[in-house]
């Protein structure tokens, strides 16, 4: 009776999380259009942050908590499930067009975060790790508070970069639906509210479950929580696909990715320095290789159907290779 009310919880956390990135993204848009801040101004930070918001929630919650392999898993998880399964069923839909900027700013800079903090990390893994000795659970590097303030520097410096790149080029996005203030004001203390309480449930949710079915905090982070959190950037991008508009997946991945590595690990690691296990090590690893793959397909004009299936068919490998470890 305990499992079902943890499951439950489990899914109203995740509810929670998803109706409260909207109504923090509505209401953040609506307080901003009020004050006259440009639509695409508005678009490249509140509501990119409106659709990490659910990631951001369980890992702090995490952090807080000391459940660090949570908070770690569930970023390299959300960000695979972007890469390979978004990526790979909007490609499945319609092929996918690659906007330049993104092929020659936002996507190197995304790939050279990844592969840095997997080198990072890697180099004491590398000498100071027993590799015939070592478990999948045993702590071999430490993602510090000086890693983590970092990235929050390098995640401030992007956004300046996309807010001075928008108004150097006076793009407009889509025209915001304002509100009144007060209801601006309501619903974003609603919306913050639900993803507070929603990251709650769902990390204390997910480590019951996971002590209950012997599954490690790493996996059910990589898997069942990663997946939950990443709704909100599955959602859009397929809506977008099957609207004509799947150029927008790339750029919802490639910044909620972008997002995910630098705020939230960022956030997390500040807060509460993350112990990482060679499992986590073993996954930033295909992370890193995964992020080189799908650039390299983003080289071309477009990702095919055929490339969108190899992505789908790889996440699928990873998934059942994480559980079989």
């Amino acid at each position: 009776m305990e499992m079902v009310l943890q499951i439950v919880l489990l899914l109203l956390g995740f509810v929670a999380l998803i109706k409260g990135a909207d109504l923090f993204v509505d209401g953040s848009s609506s307080l901003a259009a009020i004050f006259k801040v440009p639509s695409v101004i508005i678009g490249l930070t509140i509501v990119a942050m409106g659709t990490s918001a659910p990631e951001l929630a369980v890992s702090t919650s995490a952090a807080l908590k000391g459940s660090n392999e949570i908070a770690l898993s569930n970023v390299v998880g959300s960000n695979l499930f972007n890469l390979l399964m978004v990526l790979g069923v909007c490609a499945l839909i319609k092929p996918l067009p690659i906007d330049k900027v993104i092929k020659k700013r936002d996507f190197p800079f995304s790939l050279i975060v990844t592969v840095l903090l997997f080198v990072v990390l890697g180099v004491g893994v590398m000498t100071s790790t027993d590799f015939s000795t070592v478990r999948m659970n045993d702590n071999v590097a430490i993602l510090s508070r000086p890693i983590g303030i970092v990235m929050l520097v390098l995640f401030i410096l992007y956004i300046a970069v996309l807010i001075y790149a928008a108004k150097k080029n006076k793009t407009e996005g889509e025209p915001v639906k304002t509100m009144t203030p007060l209801k601006s004001v309501l619903f974003i203390l609603l919306g913050l509210g639900l993803i507070i309480a929603g990251g709650q449930f769902v990390v204390n949710s997910a480590k019951y479950i996971a002590a209950a079915v012997g599954m490690s905090e790493t996996l059910i982070g990589l898997t069942v929580v990663a997946v939950g959190t990443s709704l909100p950037e599955l959602v859009t991008s397929i809506v977008a696909s099957r609207k004509g508009e799947n150029g927008l997946a790339v750029g919802n991945v490639v910044g909620s990715n972008l997002f995910n590595l630098l705020l939230i690990l960022g956030v997390s690691a500040t807060l509460n320095p993350i112990p990482v296990n060679f499992a986590s090590m073993i996954d930033l690893a295909i992370m890193a290789a995964v992020s080189v793959m799908v650039f390299l397909f983003c080289l071309g004009k477009k990702i095919n159907r055929v490339e969108g299936v190899v992505m789908i068919l790889i996440y699928i490998g990873t998934v059942v290779f994480a559980a079989l470890r």
